[in-house]
Order: structure tokens, then C-alpha cells, then sequence
């Protein structure tokens, strides 16, 4: 084994220990990331945290202001990433763009309700961004379909362990 090997073995296990020992970090940080562009889910870790005892509240929160920021980052990788990052970086095609202004025309900004859902959250962020959608309104949409989809979730994974 090489120098960069051994290094990102350490990294692997590293992170996988990290994984494993949940806290509002690591919520907060899976959560952000679930919010951007990857393709990664953040209930599964509020449903753990919370069967193993902790403060639902500051575990929704939590939850909330990671998947939150995380659509801020997609927001302003919107506003101002340009057509070369969305397009080649991204892999965000100009068809693709046309639809998620299409559904915006259509189904106006409200949409941003539905930023949680799975495939069509993250788009509807970047382009509220590309369309220069008011970041006030943005903010509250995207804050309260977010919140009430953990929030649910938590109340769901309560109630199940009674």
C-alpha cells in the first residue's frame, strides 16, 4: 500500500466511525448535504437519534437548518454559478432547466414547498436562484416545507416507539 492509500483508508474509516456515532453534527452535516446536489437522505439518521433517546426539538431543528442551508448553497449556485457550472459541473442540462422553469411558470413559487421531496427539491432550489426568486420568500417556503416534513417524520418515529 501507497502514502495515498494508507490516507484514504484512514478517511474511510474515519468517516464511518464518524457515521456511527451520530450527533447534531453529524445530523446538521448529513442534512446539508442531502440538500445539495447529492444524492443522499437524512431522515433515516433523525430516525435513529430519535429511538435512541434524543431531544426531539433540537433534533428536528437541526435537521431542518442543515437540509435549509444546504438549499441556500443550491440557491446561489443558481444565482450565481453561471450556465458553465449548471451545465458541465453539474450535469444539469438546458432541458432539464427549461422543465424546472416550465413547473415555476406553472405552478409558481409555492413549489418551493415540495424542496424536500426527492429528484425535484434540489432543482427547484437552483432555479429559484437562476430565476432571481425573492430569497425572503425562498427562505420561508423552503423553511417550512422542511420543517414540517422532519417534523412528521419525528412524530411518526415517536409515536412508533411507544
Amino acid at each position: 500500500m501507497n502514502h495515498f492509500d494508507n490516507q484514504f483508508l484512514t478517511y474511510i474509516v474515519t468517516l464511518h466511525d464518524w457515521l456511527n456515532q451520530p450527533g447534531y453534527v453529524t445530523l446538521f452535516s448529513v442534512s446539508f448535504l442531502a440538500s445539495t446536489v447529492l444524492p443522499l437522505g437524512s431522515e433515516w439518521l433523525l430516525v435513529m437519534m430519535l429511538a435512541n433517546g434524543y431531544e426531539p426539538v433540537s433534533t428536528v431543528a437541526t435537521a431542518t437548518v442543515g437540509n435549509y442551508l444546504g438549499a441556500v448553497t443550491t440557491y446561489l449556485i443558481g444565482l450565481y454559478g453561471g450556465s458553465w457550472l449548471i451545465e458541465k459541473v453539474m450535469r444539469v442540462s438546458s432541458l432539464q432547466q427549461e422543465r424546472a422553469r416550465n413547473s415555476y411558470r406553472r405552478y409558481g413559487v409555492y413549489s418551493l414547498l415540495f424542496s424536500w421531496l426527492p429528484i425535484i427539491g434540489d432543482p427547484l432550489c437552483m432555479v429559484a436562484g437562476m430565476l432571481r426568486i425573492n430569497f425572503g420568500l425562498f427562505t420561508v417556503l423552503v423553511i417550512f416545507g422542511k420543517l414540517v416534513r422532519y417534523a412528521v417524520t419525528a412524530l411518526i418515529t415517536l409515536y412508533a416507539a411507544r
